[in-house]
């Protein structure tokens, strides 16, 4: 039996891991490991959610009393992001690219990261003598 990697042939992840639990192959004297660094995707997400939100508070002036439609559109589009990052590791769980133990420590990764950039808008949010807006 030839080993596929010498032979140049393209193997898909999915495979490998029916191989092996681990998510390895052994070729010869090298080891690959399939699904290592999948989970770091999410770090896309903790960057791009609070930008929206950002943008649509220097857009808007805060005098208006009704809602702001560009206000909206930004929390929406931050909701679309967390629940995408909320997503993504469970897609990579149930496709096999990583196991369901790492899924889990990535979710409760994003419940904590989320929390405090929820918490930074929550307490630097309001419009008082002590602001980062100010900076």
């Amino acid at each position: 039996m030839t080993c596929p990697c010498a032979t140049g042939d393209v193997i898909p992840p999915q495979a490998l891991l029916r191989l092996r639990g681990d998510g390895r192959r052994l070729c010869g004297d090298r080891a690959s490991t399939v699904g290592k660094y999948w989970p770091l995707f999410v770090l896309f997400f903790y960057i791009l959610s609070p930008i929206p939100y950002c943008i649509a508070t220097r857009l808007v002036d805060d005098t208006d009393a009704a809602s702001s439609a560009c206000k909206e559109l930004a929390i929406f589009l931050t909701t679309g992001i967390v629940v995408s990052a909320f997503g993504l590791p469970i897609i990579f769980a149930r496709a096999m690219l990583i196991q369901w133990g790492a899924c889990s420590l990535v979710l409760t990764g994003n419940i904590i990261i989320f929390a405090t950039i929820l918490g930074f808008f929550v307490v630097f949010g309001t419009n008082d003598d002590f602001s980062w807006q100010q900076w």
